[in-house]
């Protein structure tokens, strides 16, 4: 037993600690007491726990309470609970109160797509009362009002915000500064006029140029990159690298020592393969065309008087996959006026071919690896794509096709000239000249299928509603149309592509979830009267009946604009065509769009002016550019080229993406569309 005086003792140590819970106690059952709520600061707990506090507080904490509420709602995606809350505000507030009102609804009409409201509320909002915590937010609702759209204010909103954030977070400001950068156009990163002060802007300006300067060789970039680091040391993106950079650091360039050509050189696909080869083996040895100062887009010298007939299969023009019809017979040559080659330096690499048409592609694969290849190049048929794309192959593959559905693997990336890639390059293009209403014409086939899906799924990926279609039938059939003068209306119906569910936005710690998809009403089965962009998938001789067809139901001063897909350009358009298209548009690749005169007549002559082969030739040539790129494409995302078969790039799944040279018919000439 303790003595007596140690337990008095220990008793008193405790006395003040009991009376001072009574205390606490005793308060806590009396009046309202002053708030300790910071509207100014994080909101780490849930709607539910906030609204609670509202329920219980009586005092002017309940409108603090209500404030943290609200933001928790919009948070968690309850946008018409957050609603309501906002119309039970009291009409008084206090400045602070007031500060982050404008801050909750501005994010409230960011959620409903209400930017232009949001923008007023922000420019009423006075950002030298704001904490931290709000500054940041203030500049996140800034930057989710751009709704990406690259711009100098987003540039410098991503700027102020960066130095108000930690983490994650900050690492994902610094990516999303230099994304927003590499996406302005050249022209308008050119003329850009910022303030003498604007130190930061400067510095990501010059890592801009270092970039573009030195993106097809990984070696000057990590150097550029470094002595960038050097001259701005104090700029957050020399302290943190962005993470696209950062992988730059660690790229080493694969090997193309011996490289295994995959391809069908037996069958109906064989005159695409032949072609392919040619491109691959021209750019290897370095005997391709020098390429003068690029010059507007003009057809062949003759092709006024070639006649060039139209592939057996049709959809040989844009994918050499769809081999399954007998390949077309060459057309008359033309007389192409004879160009000077240069000859580059060749590649040392060996190059040895492989016939996919003989054995079964694993036997193949094995073969060439067995071989000593570093590197693979094909197959080209869909299903030998398939298949290599399941055999967990460790080589390198540059596949000249793509899967049904693309399969990521850090060895594998996939390059083919389809006509779904075609057509989101158009969505793009319609999209970027202001047109909301797109019609689509295409065959009434599988191959039409394949190409309006593509198009209204990138549509409206891009924000755009419903694309409607109208299909069409044989050459036969278009006549009939015209002789009964019947015409084309522009009306239609309506894709059924499923759109892209819409994303959340989370910026710095604020999340703005996307609002919960309502119902679509009912499409109307037809509809017309609102088209304003005819997109129109057809060969040349679909296309001399289409047009007229379309001006006989709409008159020839219609304000729709139209525009083609490459398989309505071919050789042996002669001046009465070209003034029958006038003011269509058409996409096509930069070799057959008067980049390279001197390749295209080479290639022109090669083909006897078949421009179906043209273009597969072409696809061999870029094939060997990015096989001596493979691994810039697979370690350093955005990495871009300057192809023959358009502006290339490789996506996070290695898928080689193509943008299109865009031509229009003017006055009997073609001449590129600005």
């Amino acid at each position: 037993m303790l003595p007596s005086k140690v337990v008095r003792h220990k008793a008193g140590r405790f006395v003040p600690v009991l009376l001072a819970g009574l205390i606490l106690a005793a308060c806590s059952g009396q009046g309202p007491q002053t708030s300790t709520v910071n509207i100014q600061g994080p909101a780490t707990g849930g709607s539910a726990y906030y609204l609670q506090q509202v329920q219980q507080s009586s005092d002017d904490s309940k409108t603090d309470w209500q404030l943290l509420a609200i933001r928790a709602l919009l948070k968690e995606g309850k946008y018409p609970q957050a609603n309501q809350q906002l119309n039970q505000l009291p009409s008084q507030l206090s400045d602070i109160q007031q500060q982050e009102l404008l801050l909750l609804k501005a994010q409230y009409q960011i959620a409903q797509q209400n930017v232009n409201d949001a923008l007023q509320l922000l420019g009423q909002v006075k950002t030298g009362e704001l904490s931290k915590d709000e500054l940041a937010r203030y500049y996140g609702l800034q930057i989710a009002a751009a709704q990406g759209r690259p711009s100098l204010s987003l540039l410098r909103s991503y700027i102020a915000q960066e130095p108000l954030l930690s983490g994650a977070d900050h690492q994902n400001n610094i990516d999303a500064t230099w994304q927003t950068l590499t996406q302005m156009p050249p022209q308008e990163i050119n003329s850009l006029v910022i303030n003498a002060d604007e130190n930061v802007l400067q510095g990501w300006l010059d890592l801009l140029a270092v970039w573009r300067a030195n993106a097809q060789d990984a070696e000057m970039l990590k150097a550029g990159i470094k002595d960038w680091q050097t001259r701005y040391p104090q700029n957050p993106g020399a302290k943190n690298l962005p993470t696209q950079l950062s992988q730059v650091q660690n790229f080493t360039k694969a090997s193309t020592s011996t490289i295994a050509l995959l391809l069908p050189l037996n069958g109906q696909a064989q005159v695409f393969a032949s072609a392919i080869e040619k491109g691959f083996n021209d750019a290897k040895n370095g005997i391709l065309t020098a390429a003068p100062q690029a010059a507007p887009a003009q057809p062949a010298p003759a092709e006024a008087n070639a006649t060039a007939q139209q592939p057996a299969d049709p959809n040989a023009v844009v994918s050499p996959a769809a081999a399954d019809a007998a390949p077309s017979q060459p057309p008359q040559t033309a007389e192409v006026p004879p160009s000077e080659p240069v000859s580059a330096p060749a590649s040392n690499a060996q190059i040895k071919v492989y016939d996919t048409s003989s054995q079964p592609i694993q036997q193949v694969m094995q073969q060439a690896q067995q071989d000593g290849a570093t590197l693979v190049v094909g197959p080209l048929l869909k299903n030998n794509v398939e298949a290599v794309a399941n055999s967990q192959t460790t080589l390198n593959v540059l596949a000249l096709n793509e899967p049904e559905k693309i399969q990521s693997h850090p060895n594998i990336c996939y390059f083919a000239l389809s006509p779904e890639d075609e057509a989101r390059d158009a969505a793009h293009h319609i999209w970027e000249q202001g047109k909301r209403q797109p019609l689509l014409l295409a065959p009434r086939n599988s191959f039409g299928d394949r190409v309006t899906n593509a198009f209204a799924q990138e549509w409206q990926s891009l924000g755009g509603s419903l694309v409607m279609q109208q299909r069409f039938g044989s050459v036969s059939e278009l006549k009939q149309g015209i002789n009964s003068g019947s015409g084309i209306a522009l009306s239609g119906t309506p894709v059924n592509a499923t759109p892209a569910e819409p994303q959340a936005i989370a910026i710095a710690g604020l999340t703005i979830p996307a609002p919960q998809q309502q119902s679509a009403p009912e499409a109307a089965s037809t509809s017309s009267g609102n088209v304003d962009s005819v997109y129109i998938v057809s060969t040349q001789d679909e296309m001399q009946l289409i047009k007229p067809m379309i001006a006989m139901r709409t008159g020839s001063r219609s304000n729709v604009s139209l525009y083609a897909s490459s398989r309505s350009f071919q050789a042996g358009a002669g001046p009465d065509f070209r003034l029958e298209m006038e003011g269509l548009q058409f996409s096509d690749i930069p070799l057959l769009s008067g980049t390279n005169p001197g390749l295209m007549q080479q290639a022109a002559r090669s083909f006897n002016n078949d421009y179906s082969l043209v273009r597969l030739y072409a696809m061999g040539i870029d094939a060997w550019t990015l096989a001596n790129h493979f691994n810039q494409m697979r370690q350093v995302p955005g990495f871009t080229l300057d192809g023959n078969t358009g502006k290339l790039s490789a996506n996070t799944d290695c898928v080689i993406n193509r943008k299109l040279t865009w031509n229009q018919y003017r006055q009997g000439e073609i001449r590129a569309v600005n």
